[in-house]
């Protein structure tokens, strides 16, 4: 598992490489789309692309374990960025989305659907002049399967992406 995430992200990166030449800036914000990795309670990848104005689409794919489940899931967020006029690259940003994906419960060796409704807050800095960009993001969520809990709060992360 860990060889094919390895390889589809080596092959996400050689595919923005090559679309750098065309990306474009977006009301001062001086990248298009970004891509990388995500760290916190789920581990995965993360490629967010700007639609228009402040208005960006993040899509993560993660992974998640703990002692009772293993989570594999597709997450999807709309997002709502707004800059800081302070500091130069660093915005603020708010939005929803969903997650789909499978679970396994390790105690009791059952599997099946997972499914959320996400929420996100975050800050998104881009380095000025580097091709880098960080976001460190509260990410709470509603579980509807695998065990209809509620609301986890725990959802914080890092992302690592390479702007474009």
């Amino acid at each position: 598992m860990k060889k094919l995430l390895f390889t589809v992200c080596f092959a996400l990166a050689l595919s923005a490489i090559s679309w750098q030449a065309h990306a474009q800036a977006i009301d001062g914000f001086d990248y298009k789309s970004a891509i990388g990795g995500r760290f916190g309670v789920a581990n995965g990848i993360t490629f967010k692309t700007f639609l228009k104005d402040q208005q960006a689409i993040d899509v993560i794919l993660n992974f998640r374990s703990n002692n009772k489940y293993s989570t594999f899931k597709f997450v999807g967020l709309y997002e709502i960025h707004n800059p800081f006029d302070e500091v130069a690259g660093l915005q603020w940003y708010y939005g929803g989305g969903a997650g789909i994906g499978t679970y396994k419960n390790k105690v009791t060796d059952n599997s099946g659907a997972a499914f959320s409704i996400d929420g996100v807050l975050g800050l998104d800095y881009k380095i000025d002049g580097a091709p880098i960009d960080l976001s460190l993001d509260w990410k709470p969520e509603i579980r509807f399967a695998p065990d209809n809990t509620g609301v986890d709060f725990a959802g914080f992360g890092l992302s690592i992406r390479f702007a474009f």
